[in-house]
């Protein structure tokens, strides 16, 4: 199956375990409870999936490599005890805690989470010694006489042997005692997640053209060439970095990620020209809503793949859009959900100023504890930062004023903030109308058009701005969405963004 299908399973399975019937016992037993054992080729995602998912439900996540543990480190050391049994005394040997198990422990201890996962990764890469220990643990969730705590899912991921000369195949007995998913490539599942990160448009559209070069291992006498999600997805990032800083982005850069100079040299060469596609057919007079007959003809004449790489322009620009404005409603919804609290503190009669302060403190007080739990994704740390920010602007801008009137000021300021996206937004649709002008002037009702408002349904950005905003210009080209009763809620919170 693919990585998005593979999450979904290892997802599923974990709430599984977790659930409890009316007296707080595991619906299965715990020694039912196989481990997820994930066997994929490198670089697919596999253990990115595992912080995705513990991030989605809330929960830790403890990752070892288990290619350097020995069998001391994962079982403990040896120490001697003095027992006695009716009237015989004795030394006995006893073990310290495994590391392993230990880390999980201070996890907790750490952050206060008591739920998680303990993800093993290279799990069939462990030495010959620590191996026979693995029955136990994969079983019994035990090393040595120690436990896995209460709460915590054994997940494990390795690599087929044809990838990793230090992998041992399991054997029946030890596949027998875990849920092992067979994980393949698959550009589909992979650009969900590389649009919803914000992959560089100049790889999707390479990799939209030309598929079959999204994933390939290959062995020759030179040595081994191979490309891999996750090289597509570092060399992305890197691709951004060196823009900003105004550094070439060629195939000396390129086939450091991209290990196959054939394919590397493609892209160098794509990513030339989609240079050349940037400037040449002017997006944002596009946008603004400039006279672009002529580069409207231009592109109605264009090859497949010239006419594929503007509209993975237009949907970077636009998209990009989107998403800004619903990263400021996220904004504000919070924020107006720490104001409404402010309010009734103040009606109550306390000090504006102190209860703004108090809202801070709890705010960041939770974000610490999330970030430090590792539960809490990149976008969603932003926005707490950014509502942080914002109660700190408005604590300051009370100044002397005392409560009543200094609140009214700050309600007036959260007001004029929500005036000012809502004007973001009719701005946006202006420029997403006239995107759509534009495909249909140079391609009319075609695949292109197709294409994208495709991208638009798709992409998690774009789609949570549709149904919160609504898009006269999208709904005109896709009469057939329907919004999702998550939809509609959505646009609900938006609706109600007053104090």
């Amino acid at each position: 199956m693919n990585i998005a299908d593979a999450k979904q399973q290892v997802k599923d399975t974990i709430e599984a375990y977790l659930a409890t019937d009316a007296h707080g016992r595991p619906l299965l037993d715990i020694a039912r409870q196989r481990p997820v054992f994930l066997v994929g080729a490198p670089g697919i995602g596999k253990t990115a999936i595992m912080a995705q998912i513990a991030q989605e439900l809330g929960m830790g996540l403890v990752s070892y490599s288990m290619t350097h543990h020995t069998r001391q480190s994962a079982l403990g050391l040896p120490f001697i005890v003095h027992e006695e049994y009716e009237g015989t005394e004795y030394e006995a040997s006893e073990y310290t805690m495994s590391e392993i198990i230990a880390s999980v422990y201070a996890y907790m201890k750490n952050t206060q989470v008591k739920q998680g996962i303990l993800f093993l990764d290279e799990i069939n890469c462990v030495s010959e010694t620590l191996y026979p220990s693995m029955l136990q643990f994969l079983q019994f969730k035990t090393f040595g006489r120690h436990a896995v705590p209460d709460g915590w899912i054994i997940a494990c991921a390795g690599n087929p042997p044809e990838y990793n000369k230090s992998v041992h195949e399991f054997d029946i007995v030890t596949l027998d005692r875990v849920k092992k998913i067979s994980v393949e490539p698959d550009f589909g599942a992979w650009k969900t997640y590389a649009v919803s990160k914000g992959t560089h448009p100049a790889v999707l559209t390479f990799l939209e053209i030309k598929k079959n070069r999204f994933y390939s291992i290959e062995a020759s006498l030179e040595g081994k060439s191979f490309v891999t999600a996750r090289g597509w997805d570092d060399l992305s990032d890197m691709m951004g970095v060196f823009e900003q800083l105004g550094k070439p982005v060629d195939f000396d850069l390129i086939v450091q990620y991209v290990q196959n100079d054939t394919i590397a040299r493609e892209f160098a060469a794509y990513y030339d020209l989609f240079n050349k596609y940037r400037d040449d057919y002017r997006i944002d007079e596009i946008l603004d809503g400039g006279d672009v007959d002529e580069i409207a003809d231009r592109a109605g004449s264009a090859e497949f793949d010239e006419r594929l790489s503007l509209i993975g322009l237009l949907i970077d620009a636009v998209c990009g859009e989107m998403a800004a404005v619903m990263g400021d409603t996220d904004v504000l919804v919070a924020l107006r959900d720490d104001m409404r609290s402010v309010k009734v503190a103040v009606e109550d009669g306390g000090d504006v100023r102190e209860c703004i302060e108090s809202v801070e403190r709890g705010r960041a007080s939770q974000l610490e504890l999330a970030v430090a739990a590792g539960t809490i994704g990149k976008g969603r740390r932003e926005t707490v930062e950014r509502v942080l920010d914002d109660l700190a602007d408005f604590r300051l801008a009370v100044g002397s004023a005392d409560s009543p009137a200094g609140f009214a000021f700050v309600a007036q300021a959260f007001d004029d903030r929500v005036d000012a996206l809502r004007a973001r937004a009719d701005a946006v649709e202006a420029r997403l109308a006239r995107a759509f002008s534009f495909v249909a002037a140079a391609f009319g009702e075609q695949q292109e058009m197709l294409v994208f408002t495709t991208e638009l349904t798709s992409r998690t950005g774009s789609a949570r701005y549709i149904a919160q905003y609504g898009s006269e210009s999208y709904f005109a080209h896709n009469a057939d969405m329907i919004l999702s009763e998550r939809q509609r809620d959505l646009r609900r919170r938006i609706e109600d963004l007053s104090l």
